[in-house]
């Protein structure tokens, strides 16, 4: 008799107690291992991947944050000109969130590697000088893997802040392709996988969804 088989032979009660039994084992083994789980640290965060919702997640980060009531900043390295929910909703806290409109759009809208790369350097200058600022608890740094792909900023010197970053501040970086030595030294990566998007059907982006 298979173990189907045999379930279905059982009563509702009979059920309900050999599910409550298996989760009572599953709760103790998990608490267990939390228990081992005793390091309180400033995160750096990756989220990357083609997928749509890399920003998206990040900032649902941040608003977590401004929830326990700590401040924020945010650096906007290329979409910085887009008027965003996400911008509307931070202008309700101001007194615990700071956002930095850096970015000049795309480089293929600004067509111009030399404003591209200052603009990314002064973007990194502000970043730097948020991480290193004790207000903040989080600093995002939206899209700097884009200018990173495009080598408007030294790997090495961003890794080289993030290694040095305060202990307890969490930094979350987005963007599509990061680099491999970003993924080495981040606590926590996430590869945002597309599926399916609507971009491909005709749909333009839209409120609430994309922006």
């Amino acid at each position: 008799m298979t173990k189907k088989d045999k379930l279905a032979h059982l009563s509702e009660d009979e059920r309900n107690e050999r599910h409550n039994e298996k989760m009572r084992k599953k709760k103790a083994a998990r608490d267990k291992i939390l228990a081992t789980k005793t390091i309180e640290k400033g995160q750096t965060v990756v989220h990357t991947g083609k997928g749509k919702g890399k920003s998206t997640a990040a900032f649902g980060m941040v608003f977590r944050t401004l929830g326990h009531g700590e401040n924020v900043a945010i650096i906007q390295f290329v979409k910085g000109k887009w008027e965003t929910g996400e911008r509307t909703i931070l202008d309700k806290f101001k007194d615990q969130a700071d956002v930095f409109t850096m970015g000049e759009g795309f480089t293929w809208e600004t067509q111009d590697r030399q404003r591209d790369l200052n603009a990314a350097r002064a973007a990194w200058e502000k970043a730097k000088e948020c991480i290193n600022d004790p207000r903040y608890k989080m600093v995002l740094l939206d899209e700097l893997n884009i200018v990173l792909r495009y080598d408007y900023l030294p790997i090495e010197e961003i890794v080289e802040t993030l290694r040095q970053k305060p202990e307890d501040t969490h930094v979350i970086i987005t963007g599509r392709n990061a680099k491999e030595e970003l993924l080495e030294i981040a606590d926590l990566v996430t590869e945002m996988t597309m599926i399916k998007h609507p971009f491909r059907a005709g749909v333009k982006a839209q409120a609430g969804i994309e922006f």
